[in-house]
């Protein structure tokens, strides 16, 4: 019981300073004028020219009837793909084939606020049969 009146009597000075400073009244000059800019927000790239990839039959073949490429890239302000790396495929070949026609897409660039602005992406690619 002790600790709690001690406690109390410590504390109590802190609490009336904080309600003295509360119920003051708060005019508009005191009042904080900080500008902060809206943001019209960010758009993602998006793709406006792709090509198809085409293989052989015997390559298509091997492949299996889910095959899945992943890429990695960054779609600049210009909208062209740097830094293409793979991340996941059914196999080098179809990887390769895959990041090479994707050097060739054209891209609608990423925009912060109406400007173009550089933003990576995951290409999820499906091979179809």
């Amino acid at each position: 019981m002790r600790r709690i009146l001690a406690a109390s009597v410590l504390l109590s000075p802190l609490l009336f300073t904080a309600s003295a400073v509360a119920s003051q009244p708060m005019d508009d000059s005191s009042a904080s004028t900080q500008v902060r800019p809206v943001s019209t927000g960010v758009t993602s790239p998006k793709i406006v020219r792709s090509t198809n990839i085409v293989v052989s039959q015997e390559f298509a073949e091997a492949l299996p009837q889910d095959a899945e490429v992943v890429l990695t890239l960054n779609v600049d302000e210009k909208g062209m793909p740097e830094g293409i790396q793979i991340v996941k495929s059914a196999n080098a070949q179809l990887g390769e084939r895959v990041a090479d026609a994707v050097r060739e897409f054209r891209w609608r660039p990423a925009t912060l606020d109406h400007q173009p602005v550089p933003m990576d992406v995951t290409l999820e690619v499906m091979v179809q049969h």
